[in-house]
């Protein structure tokens, strides 16, 4: 503080929250996890585990996932806690019984995943509306502050903030069933009207935006994945002139306003 400097303390106990280091030495310690599993580990800010399941060999090695991942956990001196592990599954007859350690993992309905909420029946409903109230939360907390304001700041204010809610995993979930298309629409047509003071506006509608960002998520990975029909984009992506140390080694160049170079129709 000042000119002073504080004295160097040793941190014993773990990595210092938003450190730098702290997410390259999360994947270094978790590294391992799926050493000798024939199940799918997904491990970026939660820990999952899935497979297909057909026959009860497919049951078994679930299982041995599961009890793969216990003893990593004791070898490791690492506790999971019970009370946040769920088993998440399509609905069938009869009921399937896992165990994590000596705890019988319990069933649930939905769980959420980077965000985007997961239900059992496959259903996008838990999630349009989650996504819906958060997005009108925000742009109720904007038009309060923002009432006076002009045109292009309650636009930059809706763009920013609001929207990204409405379109955060969008091409997953991108819902089909007209009232749940109504709803999503009705937060920009009312944001549209705080800007412009009028129902009418030059916007792309969510279900617009939506098919589109759907076709560059889908065709650039299908153009990467090598497929057939795709091949012939993926070699013609550029790559970009120079890759920082964060950079992975798929990016590619993109020109203004975020456009694919290589003048690929996406």
């Amino acid at each position: 503080m000042g000119w002073q400097l504080s004295e160097e303390i040793r941190v014993t106990p773990g990595v210092l929250q938003g450190s730098v280091l702290g997410p390259l030495l999360f994947l270094a310690y978790v590294n391992d996890i799926c050493r000798n599993s024939e199940s799918t580990f997904r491990h970026f800010a939660d820990c999952v585990i899935h497979k297909k399941i057909i026959n009860n060999e497919d049951i078994e090695k679930l299982q041995k996932g599961l009890d793969r991942l216990g003893e990593w956990a004791a070898e490791n001196a690492m506790k999971i806690n019970p009370t946040n592990v769920r088993q998440l599954r399509a609905p069938v007859k009869d009921p399937l019984n896992y165990t994590l350690g000596d705890q019988l993992i319990p069933e649930a309905s939905s769980c959420k995943y980077l965000g985007i909420i997961l239900r059992s029946d496959l259903s996008w409903t838990d999630q349009v509306n989650y996504t819906v109230k958060k997005a009108w939360r925000a742009l109720h907390f904007i038009m309060r502050i923002l009432k006076k304001g002009n045109s292009n700041t309650k636009i930059s204010a809706y763009t920013t903030p609001v929207r990204p809610i409405l379109e955060y995993g969008a091409a997953c979930w991108d819902p089909y069933r007209e009232g749940q298309i109504h709803a999503l629409d009705r937060v920009q047509k009312k944001a549209a009207k705080f800007a412009y003071h009028t129902n009418e506006s030059n916007w792309e509608t969510m279900s617009q935006r939506r098919e589109i960002s759907r076709i560059r998520v889908c065709g650039l990975f299908k153009a990467y994945s090598g497929e057939r029909a795709w091949k012939a984009i993926g070699d013609r992506l550029r790559r970009p002139t120079y890759l920082t140390r964060v950079d992975h080694e798929r990016k590619i160049r993109t020109g203004g306003k975020g456009r694919i170079s290589g003048n690929i129709p996406l």
